[in-house]
């Protein structure tokens, strides 16, 4: 029986392993590379947060389908939160998404007005921003009270 059970774990494991490996996202192409007047180009929308709400429009619109919902990549595109994407400069996130990368299968949005396409980059920021600060927040259970609400003395008040 110990047999049948550890033959049987194996193979969940190696059947776990593999479909982490195929749900994993693209790699990026190391060979796209923006031109250096591209990475010099500054977001003349930098700053005004609020414009990537646009930008969240657009990308629900136009880049879930292949980089996911989260944009942490998918099996067709790669995750648009790691740490070498987020270290393109606005301007070589602008050139990506104005170019595209066809022989990765990545269109171009040169067809968007250059606003809407610095709003993209915008929200690509925001999202990162958001990541990282919601995994800097730690949740402690400890510091909370377990109080029942039909418990009161004289002086509380449901």
């Amino acid at each position: 029986m110990n047999r049948r059970c550890a033959f049987a774990m194996v193979a969940l494991l190696q059947a776990a392993s593999i479909a982490g490996l195929t749900a994993q996202s693209r790699q990026q192409d190391p060979s796209w590379v923006a031109p250096d007047r591209a990475v010099s180009t500054p977001n003349p929308l930098a700053g005004r947060l609020e414009l990537a709400g646009g930008g969240r429009k657009i990308f629900e619109q136009r880049c879930t389908q292949c980089h996911g919902d989260d944009a942490q990549g998918t099996s067709r595109a790669p995750n648009l939160l790691s740490r070498r994407v987020q270290a393109e400069t606005d301007g070589a996130l602008f050139w990506k998404i104005s170019s595209g990368d066809t022989r990765a299968g990545m269109p171009s949005y040169s067809y968007l007005p250059a606003p809407e396409r610095w709003q993209l980059v915008l929200h690509l920021r925001s999202l990162a921003n958001l990541r990282s600060s919601s995994a800097s927040i730690h949740f402690d259970a400890s510091v909370f009270e377990t109080v029942s609400p039909y418990r009161t003395t004289s002086r509380e008040r449901l």
